[in-house]
């Protein structure tokens, strides 16, 4: 087991993310000729199907990561400029010029620090009227998994996440201008073939940035050992959904 990051190997392990991407994707009522932003594109594995959804339409595929946008660029670089592409950040103002019609995001919410920000950002490019709809980490999400990797270790160096509730998350949306809110935590316990595949997943998505602090020799046996105590090759994760239309 490599215990290198790259978005090449994020795409060969993520397909939790993907199959909750096509689940969150389901809830976005489209007639097939709008501008969607997908805030948060990664590799492209959602956005792909996104596009499926707009036969006349046109995605917006924002993401902070430069090796991601490159990968989501090949990945559908088969739809010409129906898909743009934009790298931002999705704390700061985006450079969107024309409002979009409707907004999508899997698995990307909890990795912004302020989220009063995140949704002054997304309603400032939303028209009237338009959906968001996504889904990301939640309060409590893989809360047992990090107490496993801090048993191991106790200078465990966590991802930087930000993992809210769903009433905190409504009052946000309702100051940054949105109504028809609604918002839910939903457990996803989500199991692995095999130890080996869980190991290559927390590798490559959960440990990435504890794994970055450790020497080269020390970052395979780390991941092992963490696989090992967990009680079955499982992970907790809880899922913030969430829908809400830009209040005209």
């Amino acid at each position: 087991m490599s215990s290198d990051w790259n978005a090449a190997s994020y795409d060969r392990v993520a397909d939790p993310q993907a199959r909750w991407g096509a689940e969150v994707l389901e809830r976005l009522p489209l007639a097939g000729d709008e501008t969607v932003l997908d805030a948060g594109c990664g590799t492209g594995r959602v956005t792909e199907m996104l596009i499926g959804r707009l036969p006349t339409g046109r995605v917006v595929a924002l993401d902070q990561s430069g090796q991601m946008l490159d990968e989501a660029r090949r990945r559908l670089a088969r739809f010409g400029d129906r898909v743009g592409f934009v790298q931002a950040d999705l704390g700061l103002p985006l450079p969107i010029e024309r409002k979009v019609d409707a907004i999508l995001s899997t698995a990307t919410f909890h990795w912004v620090p302020d989220h009063d920000a995140l949704f002054e950002n997304l309603a400032a490019v939303l028209r009237p009227g338009g959906l968001l709809v996504a889904q990301c980490g939640g309060f409590g999400n893989i809360a047992r998994f990090i107490e496993v990797a801090s048993s191991v270790d106790s200078g465990f160096v966590r991802n930087t996440h930000n993992f809210q509730t769903a009433e905190a998350t409504a009052e946000r949306l309702e100051r940054s201008g949105f109504d028809e809110i609604q918002t839910w935590l939903s457990p996803a316990p989500t199991p692995f073939a095999s130890t080996a595949d869980l190991e290559a997943f927390i590798a490559t998505v959960c440990l990435r940035v504890h794994l970055a602090q450790l020497p080269e020799e020390r970052r395979a046996p780390f991941v092992r050992e963490v696989a090992a105590r967990m009680p079955e090759p499982v992970l907790d994760y809880v899922r913030l959904n969430l829908t809400a239309r830009r209040a005209g």
